[in-house]
């Protein structure tokens, strides 16, 4: 989410002949909060937990896996905080906030047995988020001389998977919403972080992401102020040897995709119909692991349309709305002031009903497949 804005082999979660999507579920935000500060580098970090950031309520995934019976949660971290400036990007993690994060992956996938996509909220960049999306240096560049390396994401990915290769319900998604880089270079990430996962016997499902923000709308088009090569150029381009990997898209609804305002104008069929047949030809498969649109009567039928979109083309096989999160309160974490939160039991900035009790029921509740886990 921009605030201020190669055969697949899968332990199938639904019954192929109910549902093509494998994978239904939403984003958890919290752990990358509380850095937001122009101009002050290191704000926030490493912050305290509960106050400044929080990774999930446990009551909130219980009532989302036990009464809407959904299967796959996005939890989000900051790379800044698993492994602090002092350390720098790598193997050498902050073992307290690794120990929170690692907590709220447990209560998803062991103690409620659904899946959580691993989320570095992090645009493909370490060293300073305090204007996230556009600051911090950009990973592996190398005419930078403060920007990790790309040899340190993969040493930094090769941990993550060492420490939960044994949690077959854990997705390992590479980092959140690449932009404004060379698109070679988000290449060579995504394989130095697939090569470090594989290096520690991690077997599970691996989304990559693509450049201009992985928004599935422009990933044929060149993307950002330097008219940065199309995504389609490069991204199937990447090995996985475990044959476990897809592509991780973003897909807004509204004027300009970027999921802050309240009326939804882009159409996602139309809008995805080249990234579509781009999966086809290259016999790939995508997640849309963040979407949203406001409440209102016409971001219900968009996003209707969007994932009944998903269900007719099987080249995709989920999804995650943005988004719940323990920490939201009345603020709205996408398209509009008003729409509020995905957190149950919160209201809206208004003190009227947040998004769980609108958008949530008028346009993604009946997407959910409704046959049982295997």
């Amino acid at each position: 989410m921009r605030l201020p804005f190669l055969a697949l082999s899968l332990s199938l979660p639904f019954q192929l002949s109910v549902a093509k999507i494998l994978y239904a579920g939403i984003n958890e935000s919290g752990g990358e909060f509380g850095v937001f500060a122009p101009g002050q580098v290191g704000f926030g970090l490493p912050g305290r937990f509960g106050v400044d950031y929080a990774f999930i309520n446990k009551t909130t995934v219980d009532i989302f896996v036990d009464q809407e019976k959904i299967n796959f949660f996005r939890v989000t971290f900051l790379m800044e905080r698993m492994c602090p400036l002092s350390f720098g990007l790598g193997a050498r993690f902050n073992e307290t906030y690794f120990s929170e994060f690692q907590d709220a992956v447990n209560h998803i996938t062991i103690t409620k047995g659904a899946y959580a996509l691993l989320d570095p909220h992090n645009y493909m960049r370490y060293n300073d988020p305090s204007q996230q999306p556009f600051t911090g240096s950009v990973i592996g560049d190398t005419t930078d001389p403060t920007a990790a390396t790309t040899q340190q994401f993969q040493d930094f990915w090769h941990e993550i998977a060492r420490r939960f290769v044994n949690n077959p319900k854990v997705v390992f998604g590479i980092n959140n919403e690449p932009h404004d880089m060379p698109t070679d270079l988000v290449l060579k990430n995504n394989q130095a972080a697939i090569n470090g996962i594989r290096a520690a016997g991690a077997r599970q499902l691996i989304l990559a992401p693509g450049n201009g923000f992985t928004g599935g709308h422009s990933w044929t088009q060149t993307t950002g102020a330097g008219n940065n090569a199309p995504s389609s150029d490069f991204l199937n381009k990447m090995v996985d040897p475990a044959h476990n990997l897809a592509i991780d898209v973003h897909e807004y609804l509204d004027e300009d995709f970027s999921g802050q305002h309240d009326e939804c104008t882009q159409p996602a069929p139309a809008n995805l119909a080249a990234l579509t047949t781009w999966l086809q030809q290259n016999k790939l498969k995508a997640v849309i692991s963040e979407f949203g649109g406001g409440n209102n009567a016409n971001c219900f039928q968009f996003i209707d349309d969007l994932l009944t979109y998903l269900e007719a083309n099987d080249v995709y096989i989920g999804w995650a709305i943005w988004a719940a999160g323990p920490l939201w309160g009345t603020s709205s974490p996408c398209c509009g002031p008003d729409t509020g939160s995905l957190e149950p039991g919160d209201i809206n900035d208004r003190g009227m009903p947040n998004a769980f009790s609108t958008v949530w029921p008028n346009a993604v509740r009946p997407h959910i497949p409704k046959s049982e886990p295997l």
